[in-house]
């Protein structure tokens, strides 16, 4: 019976805090600052400062996790899509009499090998933020690994905004140099 209302005490803690970190992160999107958000939500402003970490590695890892998994088979169902797509165009500009289909069909097949020709020389674009979540995804596992005892990289969550504006800062540089 207590293990039941732990349980479910446990279960309605997270409910709160997830609730709390969306609110934080509309109220964020919407320009308030730190102290706005914890004067609105009525939470110190060192909980505004660790959601919104929390919430910026997440996004962190989400953008890693697509670039990694779903990023390839996009990019290949693409590829083959406009192979198909060009396939029947050719058909089409073969096998029809009407003159103006005919012009449609190879605008249409012109337009498909323009935008594989895009996809293609964009390929190392890709390739690159494959490696470079890769390679991040390695380095991160290495160094938890051996830096096991040493003190924690995580930010001081009581310091001023400027560092914080540096933070994000620096987020925003690593994210545009994935992409």
């Amino acid at each position: 019976m207590k293990e039941n209302i732990e349980s479910l005490s446990t279960k309605v803690e997270r409910s709160q805090i997830e609730w709390r970190r969306s609110k934080v992160a509309e109220l964020d999107s919407q320009g308030h600052s730190q102290p706005e958000i914890s004067r609105i939500l009525q939470v110190s402003i060192g909980t505004v400062n660790r959601d919104l970490s929390i919430l910026r590695q997440q996004a962190k890892d989400d953008i890693k996790r697509y670039i990694d998994e779903r990023l390839p088979e996009k990019y290949e169902k693409c590829l083959v899509g406009l192979t198909a797509i060009t396939k029947e165009a050719w058909n089409t500009a073969h096998n029809t009499e009407d003159k103006r289909e005919k012009i449609q069909a190879l605008s249409l097949a012109k337009d498909c090998y323009s935008m594989k020709l895009e996809l293609l020389t964009n390929a190392t674009v890709v390739d690159d933020a494959i490696r470079f979540v890769s390679g991040k995804s390695k380095e991160n596992l290495k160094s938890s690994t051996e830096d096991n005892n040493e003190e924690s990289n995580e930010p001081d969550y009581d310091e001023d905004e400027d560092q914080l504006e540096e933070e994000k800062a620096t987020e925003k540089i690593t994210i545009n140099q994935v992409f």
